[in-house]
C-alpha cells in the first residue's frame, strides 16, 4: 500500500468521525467506527475522538507519521444522518474506497434542505400543535401553540441562515414566546400561566438528547466528552430559564403564576392524537426522507406508551426511565429490519416526547421561583432517568443478542 493510499484512507475515517460528531453520535460508537473502519482498511491506527474533533495517528513510515485530524463546525441537519449512517455502515464493513467515501461524504455535507423554509415553519407549529394536545389539552393552548409554534420556527430558519445569531436563539425564543403568553393572559384575566403552555414552541431547544448522551458517556468513562455535553445541556436549560424569567420580570409577573399542573379540557383521547400530529409536525421540519413516517409513527407511539405506562405504574420519575428503555430498545430492534433508518435517527424525536427534557425547563424555572427547593433536584433526578432507561435499554438489548449467540 502506497503511502499516498493510507494518508487518503486516514483522512477519509477521520473525516467521517468528525461527521459522527456533528450528527451527535456519542463518542463511544464514533471510536467503534474508527476501530473497525481501520480494520476493515488494514491500518493499525491510533485515534482520539471527542464531541468535535477526532484525530487518527496512522502507521509510521519511512518519511514519517501520517496524523489526520477533522471537526466540522457545525452540526448536521436530521435529514443529512441517513445518508451519513448508510456510509458508515459501509465503512465500517470495508464496503466503500476511501476516494469514493469521500466523495460521498462531501456530498452529505453539501445537501441542500429538502423542503423550503416556509415549509419548515409549518413543520414547527404542527409539532408545536401536536406536543400541546400531549402536554395541555385545551383549545386555547392548542391555538396558542401553533401561532407560537410558527414564531419559533421563524427564529430557527432565521438562525440556520444567520449562524452568528444562532446561539441567541433559545434565549429570544423564551423571552418571546413568555412574554406573548404571560401579556395575553393578563389581558385576559387569568391568574397564572402554565408552564406545560410555554414547552411546546421550545421543545427544539430541550436538551434532553445530550443530558442522556452525557450521563451514557460519563458511565462508560467518557469523562471530557460527558462533561463537556452535561455542561451545554444545562446551559442549554438555563438560556431558556432566562428568557422565561426576563419576560416575566419586564411584565410584573412572578414565579408564583407559572404553574406546572396538568390541564386537559379536550379529552382524554387528545395526547394520543397529539402523538400523530407530532411526528407530521416532525416531517416537515426535520425533513427526513418520506420512507422515515411510518417508523417514525412506530417509535414515537412506542415512546409515548412506554412512558404513560411507567407514569402510570410506577410514577412521573420512573416514566422517563420506562420510556427511555422502551425506545432504545424499539430503535435498536428496528435498526436490523432490512431498508430501516438507523437507531441514533429514531432515538431523537422519541425523546422529544418525554418528560424529562419539559421537566427540566419546569424546574430550573420553578427554581427561581417559589418552588425552587425541591424543584432543581427533581429536574436532575428525571433527566438522569431518561438516561439510565437509555443505557439498561443498551444493555438489556446486548444481553439478548449475547444469548443467541452463545445459543447452540
Amino acid at each position: 500500500m502506497t503511502e499516498h493510499a493510507v494518508q487518503q484512507q486516514i483522512r477519509f475515517i477521520a473525516r467521517l468521525g468528525a461527521a459522527m460528531g456533528a450528527a451527535n453520535y456519542p463518542v463511544t460508537l464514533i471510536r467503534q467506527m474508527l476501530a473497525r473502519a481501520s480494520a476493515a482498511y488494514g491500518l493499525p491506527n491510533n485515534y482520539i475522538a471527542l464531541p468535535n474533533y477526532v484525530q487518527v495517528v496512522g502507521p509510521s513510515t519511512t518519511t514519517g507519521t501520517v496524523v489526520e485530524a477533522a471537526n466540522l463546525d457545525h452540526d448536521l441537519r436530521f435529514d443529512q444522518t441517513f445518508p451519513l449512517a448508510r456510509l458508515i455502515s459501509d465503512a465500517r464493513h470495508g464496503r466503500v474506497s476511501p476516494a469514493d467515501g469521500e466523495a460521498r461524504l462531501d456530498a452529505i455535507l453539501a445537501m441542500p434542505n429538502r423542503y423550503p423554509s416556509a415549509i419548515a415553519v409549518l413543520g414547527y407549529g404542527i409539532q408545536s400543535a401536536g406536543l400541546a394536545l400531549v402536554m395541555e389539552p385545551t383549545p386555547l393552548n392548542l391555538l396558542i401553540a401553533t401561532v407560537l409554534g410558527f414564531m419559533v420556527g421563524v427564529f430557527c430558519v432565521a438562525g440556520r441562515r444567520l449562524p452568528m445569531l444562532q446561539h441567541l436563539v433559545p434565549a429570544v425564543s423564551a423571552f418571546a414566546v413568555s412574554a406573548i403568553c404571560i401579556a395575553g393572559a393578563q389581558r385576559m384575566g387569568l391568574d397564572h400561566v402554565s408552564l406545560r403552555a410555554l414547552i411546546p414552541p421550545l421543545a427544539v431547544f430541550l436538551p434532553g438528547a445530550a443530558i442522556t448522551l452525557a450521563v451514557v458517556e460519563l458511565t462508560a468513562r467518557d469523562v471530557i466528552s460527558g462533561s463537556s455535553r452535561l455542561i451545554s445541556g444545562f446551559m442549554q436549560i438555563a438560556q431558556l430559564a432566562f428568557g422565561i424569567l426576563i419576560a416575566t420580570q419586564l411584565l410584573g409577573a412572578d414565579g408564583t403564576q407559572l404553574s406546572s399542573d396538568a390541564v386537559n379540557k379536550i379529552g382524554p383521547w387528545s395526547p394520543w392524537v397529539g402523538v400523530a400530529v407530532y411526528a407530521v409536525g416532525v416531517m416537515l421540519f426535520l425533513a427526513p426522507p418520506l420512507s422515515f413516517l411510518p417508523w417514525l409513527g412506530l417509535i414515537v407511539y412506542t415512546a409515548f406508551a412506554g412512558q404513560f405506562l411507567g407514569d402510570l405504574v410506577f410514577g412521573s420519575y420512573a416514566s422517563g426511565f420506562c420510556g427511555g428503555l422502551v425506545l432504545t430498545v424499539a430503535a435498536l430492534a428496528i435498526s436490523r429490519r432490512r431498508a430501516a433508518p438507523p437507531a441514533i435517527a429514531m432515538i431523537l424525536p422519541g425523546f422529544w416526547l418525554l418528560v424529562p427534557g419539559s421537566m427540566g425547563l419546569i424546574g430550573v424555572t420553578e427554581l427561581f421561583g417559589a418552588d425552587g427547593d425541591s424543584a432543581f433536584p427533581a429536574t436532575v433526578i428525571s433527566m438522569i432517568s431518561v438516561a439510565l432507561g437509555l443505557q439498561a435499554g443498551l444493555v438489556l438489548w446486548q444481553l439478548t443478542r449475547f444469548r443467541r449467540r452463545a445459543a447452540p
